[in-house]
């Protein structure tokens, strides 16, 4: 096999342990292609966090190969998504064993992602995070955003149309979710990243009560009876707001409201367990 490495240096873990990835890979028989633009590859292996990811996927979608995942970022959602291993040395014992499996694709604005995008308080977060502090704090580094984002927080009015039906909101943060699995610690048991169908969800927020009662309810998956969690499935969203709002996908800009989400079923293939 002949891979295309793309190591994140500023993700959590790849400056310490991109080299460790590539005499990994090596060893186990993996030759890696000398120059980025070669397209005579078999497949491209990514060792970094999700954002990381993220912009390989059109290159993977053109070439049509599958993506080999190293993670070594903050939350490596899609991997543990996945089961695959966090270690170095687990990670590319995946690869070389060549097996894969199909993920869905979701897309915002001509933007790929394969967890989540946001409007809203998250993604405000993720235009407050600067790389450097999170390789040296980490999870603290995301906190303390958090906590800075959430003082300018305001809600906002959106309008959101989906198969079969239209609904508006009053929220603080919108989630259109392609995978069970996104934000660090937050799992949905009835969703799937190969279910062909992504996820909605409307968070309402007025005071500190509000704030505890929704997060307990994500956290121990009672989304479908919170109130101020309102949750939609289709197989894409069409969202406008008031005023134009930041999107994020995956923790990479991906432009601003009214925008379109959808999902490409089955179009990533990706090396996993």
């Amino acid at each position: 096999m002949r891979v295309r490495l793309v190591v994140n240096v500023l993700s959590r873990r790849g400056r310490v342990q991109g080299e460790a990835v590539h005499d990994e890979l090596q060893q186990l028989g993996i030759a890696i292609a000398g120059d980025p633009a070669d397209r005579q590859v078999d497949a491209i292996v990514v060792a970094g966090g999700d954002g990381t990811l993220v912009r390989q996927i059109p290159r993977a979608l053109e070439l049509r190969v599958p993506v080999g995942i190293v993670p070594l970022g903050t939350f490596n959602d899609l991997a543990r998504t996945l089961a695959i291993p966090l270690g170095v040395r687990g990670a590319c014992a995946i690869i070389a064993a060549g097996r894969t499996r199909t993920i869905d694709v979701a897309r915002v604005n001509g933007t790929c992602y394969l967890s989540e995008a946001s409007i809203g308080l998250s993604s405000r977060l993720a235009r407050r995070q600067r790389p450097d502090d999170k390789q040296r704090f980490g999870f603290f580094a995301i906190l303390a955003s958090a906590l800075q984002a959430m003082r300018y927080a305001r809600p906002f009015h959106a309008g959101i149309r989906f198969d079969g039906g239209r609904a508006r909101v009053r929220a603080i943060q919108l989630t259109v979710a392609n995978s069970q699995r996104f934000g660090g610690f937050i799992t949905a048991a009835d969703a799937a990243i190969d279910d062909g169908r992504l996820e909605c969800y409307s968070v309402q927020i007025d005071n500190l009560v509000d704030f505890v009662s929704v997060a307990a309810a994500i956290v121990a998956g009672r989304r479908q009876t919170t109130q101020g969690l309102r949750t939609f499935r289709s197989r894409a969203f069409d969202i406008t707001t008031r005023r134009p709002h930041h999107i994020t996908a995956d923790g990479e800009p991906a432009g601003k409201t009214p925008a379109r989400f959808e999902v490409l079923p089955g179009a990533l293939r990706v090396f996993a367990p």
